[in-house]
């Protein structure tokens, strides 16, 4: 059998997971995954970013998403869109069904991946997901009372972020841990969103 070519392919990358899913029954998680990926799509639907713009898959207590670049869709779109949209209906899932509540960590970077039939795979996969891993990342979310704690790369801090476009304020994140991967140090840039505006749950 002659082997496909590996080729990249460029993608803005989110990870999200969820806290303390190991500590719940499996019926549980099994509402815990219905209500995750629930709020998740909606955020990204909020955003723009319908199925054919992106590609999901399951992480068991958390997701992986890839977004094709396209004009409409630019990065700023996810962190002034679909993480304040993510953030905001967490605490309204809160407020409306506290027996139902969780919060999130998320992760956002880009670069390039790869597509194989098991799935997907890459450097820059391996670097978002060590980011959301991260210690400190966890830590600040149990030091907060927020829904959920992002934490960028430094190419999107860099890239993006220190930029000040619409809708991003760059004092508000800030370095808060490096993750190692091969022999390079990646920097990581944490952010508590604010919420906003209720979103309501009902659609």
């Amino acid at each position: 059998m002659t082997a496909l070519p590996v080729l990249p392919r460029h993608r803005a990358i989110i990870a999200v997971d969820v806290e303390g899913s190991t500590h719940r029954t499996n019926v549980g998680r099994a509402q815990l995954r219905d209500a995750m990926y629930d709020l998740l799509e909606r955020s990204l639907e909020m955003a723009g970013i319908s199925e054919q713009y992106r590609d999901l898959y399951d992480r068991g207590d958390g997701v992986l998403v890839l977004v094709r670049p396209v004009d409409d869709l630019p990065k700023t779109t996810l962190l002034t869109t679909v993480v304040p949209t993510l953030s905001d209906l967490l605490c309204q899932l809160e407020f409306e069904r506290p027996q139902d509540s969780f919060r999130m960590r998320a992760a956002i970077h880009s670069g390039e991946v790869h597509y194989d039939k098991r799935g997907v795979y890459g450097e820059d996969v391996d670097i978002t997901c060590r980011l959301l891993d991260a210690p400190e990342v966890k830590g600040k979310l149990r030091a907060t009372t927020a829904p959920m704690v992002l934490v960028v790369s430094e190419q999107i801090y860099m890239s993006v972020i220190r930029h000040d476009y619409d809708g991003i304020d760059r004092t508000t994140y800030h370095r808060l841990t490096q993750v190692r991967l091969g022999d390079g140090w990646h920097q990581g840039w944490v952010h508590v969103p604010a919420v906003t505006t209720h979103h309501q749950l009902a659609g």
